[in-house]
């Protein structure tokens, strides 16, 4: 069974291939049953969570993810996750993923994914908001898929803001910090949002026309990166339909009688799939909302195999012959 930790699953998994790769399951479609979440009893409670999903005749996989809060005053991570792939005709395990690196890097990508339905043509400038791992994703993932030139960083912790801009400066991206989100906001032409923000950060005047809205961090009815005036102006799209009874932006727009179920202008299989139009002109403003999807860890899981697969039955070239033994 092949093995990759996190180091080997973020250097393996490259967003142009990974952007391709998602984009072809979201086409070809697969197997999602509901996700399963289990409270963990004890004197430091925590919760069980399985996401799955299999395409009958190629791969099954399973994503176990532990949440124990209480683990931050023993100086420990709060979420732990491994992702297992089998074989979906014979059952028979293939690997064994970090999970938090794969979700981490298809989460940025599905992101890519959707701007390039989404975020207009000449999208330049982004904005990330958040300076975690999976925000230190999001520009190369987005360069794949729009032509950017120029990344700002803003977070709550302006060190945090001015390491990631360091670290992507060095990475080759023309990148910097800012403390002025509201500028920030008013500059970019794609607004990329990956906090746990509880309250909400961007505000619907702020964003002008033609602006692409990512709103990738908050997973519950409690947390809210946007607030209702975001999502008003919006056409809004999302990653699959649940989103709808977990986004806090999309249920609290739906509250304030601003959104409704009808207004939701598709998900991201569809739009991959051409049963909904994208973006429709410059000057509209599109939202994306991602809540994560068991297809889309299959998509990166299914990469990872498939690549080493394919080193390991590559023949190997004979050394030049000013190298061979005599």
């Amino acid at each position: 069974m092949l093995s990759f930790d996190a180091a080997a699953t973020l250097a393996r998994l490259q967003p142009r291939a990974l952007i391709d790769a998602l984009r072809a399951i979201a086409v070809e479609g697969c197997v999602v049953p509901a996700r399963q979440v289990h409270t963990v009893q004890g004197a430091s409670p925590g919760s069980l969570l399985w996401m799955a999903a299999w395409q009958p005749g190629g791969y099954l996989g399973v994503k176990t993810v532990t949440v124990f809060a209480a683990n931050s005053a023993r100086g420990l991570p709060s979420v732990h996750a491994i992702y297992t792939l089998f074989d979906a005709g014979t059952g028979v395990p293939l690997a064994q993923i970090d999970g938090a690196a794969l979700t981490s890097c298809r989460t940025a990508c599905v992101s890519a994914l959707a701007a390039s339905h989404l975020a207009r043509g000449d999208a330049s400038r982004l904005l990330v908001v958040g300076a975690g791992r999976v925000a230190s994703l999001i520009p190369a993932a987005m360069a794949v898929a729009r032509p950017i030139a120029q990344v700002r960083v803003w977070n709550h912790r302006g060190d945090g803001a001015r390491a990631l801009a360091l670290q992507l400066s060095e990475q080759g991206l023309h990148a910097d910090a800012t403390d002025d989100l509201h500028g920030a906001v008013q500059w970019a032409d794609i607004v990329s949002c990956a906090t746990p923000a509880t309250q909400p950060l961007i505000r619907g005047e702020w964003l002008r026309a033609g602006t692409h809205l990512d709103l990738i961090g908050s997973f519950a009815a409690d947390m809210r990166e946007a607030d209702t005036s975001c999502v008003s102006r919006s056409r809004v799209f999302v990653d699959q339909d649940e989103a709808l009874a977990k986004a806090g932006e999309l249920l609290q727009a739906m509250a304030d009688g601003a959104f409704t179920r009808e207004a939701l202008q598709g998900t991201l299989e569809q739009l991959c799939r051409g049963q909904c139009a994208g973006r429709a002109g410059a000057a509209e403003i599109t939202l994306f909302k991602s809540v994560g999807s068991a297809w889309q860890d299959l998509a990166a899981a299914r990469l990872l195999v498939d690549d080493r697969t394919a080193q390991a039955q590559r023949p190997r070239q004979p050394p030049d012959k000013a190298q061979r033994l005599p």
